[in-house]
């Protein structure tokens, strides 16, 4: 059989089947809703919770999901290179759901200092209650095997961050990882699979917030969870069993039909993006550009060598006080005030001093520093509009 590109398999994963009498099937997949399945007798029920005990997915009741959730798995397994994948209400809902898989009270986890923010909310918050320690590291750090304690169960990281775009060695520390016998779970909502893919550069267990490019509408709160270890598909089954997570049909098929379209997006916000870089780097109120995508970012050799594309989301430090930087992001008037991004808008955020504290990659204090996702909108639109807010700076 003909192996296509990744971009054709994605369009023709889990397609409607032809009804088998009329021999026609839709192009879409419908969005199959039910809270409840029915089984045609009693030997088909045994057969059904026989497998289901097995740790198989099998329908057999709503929370679990059904034909819909089956196709969207299916799609994100294509895009990870996994076997296994399980849908969440949210990202942070699929981090917590890696976490609670892994490990018990008294475990200890290596956290990368540049992992999304609420990570220390869930840290502070729940974790700790629990009994779960964790050690934030720098991704620069010489010997990150020397922090690893006794009751290291894991090593949880994002590539790239979130915030400030920066590229981890994922080989090397899966090589730790693997030496010592713990678990390495990465943050992959940058990647979203098409433009970076863990598993096949060593990480056990990808989790991706589908909220972001994979429904690209912002209309959607979805994740994922995805690994290709069979001892661990296992473990984040009954995981999730027990929490009960469930996800609407209607989001799961608002992001099949957001995934299709995918590849052409991402494409036209990562040349948008290397447009807005180029602007932004001739202009003198401009620090650096934290984009790994651009020549001239630190980590552009790892991208290069470890990613397939890129996207439209960067951040920029300036050369004023976070304070004065808030007339630039009031002055836009094609960005919108926002934390996310991943959707076809273009979106800015002021990102505050204490933000970023936490990151060792931070190097800039008392300089400014605000985020962008660059939409689908018109580049030279865009690029003007940047302009002339950062004239605002200039005026005052």
């Amino acid at each position: 059989m003909t192996k296509h590109h990744l971009n054709t398999r994605l369009l023709h994963t889990d397609s409607a089947d032809f009804d088998p009498e009329s021999g026609i099937a839709p192009v879409s997949l419908p969005a199959i809703r039910t809270s409840t399945v029915r089984f045609r007798d009693l030997d088909v029920l045994d057969q059904t919770m026989a497998r289901k005990n097995k740790g198989e997915k099998v329908v057999s009741y709503g929370i679990a999901g059904l034909d819909t959730h089956r196709a969207l798995e299916n799609v994100i397994n294509t895009l990870e290179g996994g076997s296994y994948c399980v849908l969440n209400p949210s990202g942070l809902a699929s981090i917590h759901l890696a976490f609670m898989s892994v490990l018990k009270s008294g475990d200890h986890v290596l956290v990368s200092d540049n992992v999304y923010g609420p990570v220390r909310v869930m840290h502070e918050t729940l974790l700790k209650r629990l009994n779960i320690e964790l050690t934030y590291f720098s991704a620069e750090h010489p010997d990150p095997a020397s922090l690893i304690q006794p009751n290291t169960r894991m090593m949880y990281v994002e590539s790239p961050g979130s915030l400030l775009m920066e590229m981890l060695d994922l080989p090397r520390l899966a090589g730790i990882a693997r030496e010592h016998d713990i678990v390495l779970a990465i943050d992959n909502t940058w990647g979203a699979g098409m433009l970076y893919q863990p598993l096949a550069l060593g990480a056990d267990i990808s989790v991706i917030a589908g909220t972001k490019y994979i429904n690209g509408h912002s209309d959607v709160m979805l994740g994922a969870v995805v690994t290709n270890r069979d001892d661990l598909a296992r473990q984040i089954h009954a995981t999730q069993y027990a929490v009960g997570n469930s996800v609407s049909a209607d989001d799961v098929w608002l992001a099949l039909r957001g995934v299709k379209t995918m590849a052409v997006r991402l494409e036209h916000h990562a040349r948008s993006a290397l447009q807005v870089c180029e602007f932004l780097d001739s202009h003198p109120l401009v620090s650096r550009i934290y984009f790994p995508a651009w020549e001239k970012d630190p980590g552009h050799a790892l991208w290069k060598r470890d990613c397939l594309g890129s996207n439209g989301l960067l951040s920029v430090s300036l050369n004023c006080s976070p304070d004065a930087a808030k007339a630039f992001v009031n002055a836009l008037e094609l960005f919108g005030i926002g934390f996310s991004w991943g959707g076809f808008e273009s979106l800015v955020q002021w990102v505050s001093p204490g933000a970023l504290e936490p990151h060792s990659y931070w190097k800039e204090p008392g300089k400014a520093l605000v985020r962008l996702h660059i939409g689908l909108e018109k580049v030279e639109d865009l690029i003007q509009d940047l302009n002339q807010a950062l004239d605002q700076i200039s005026a005052s």
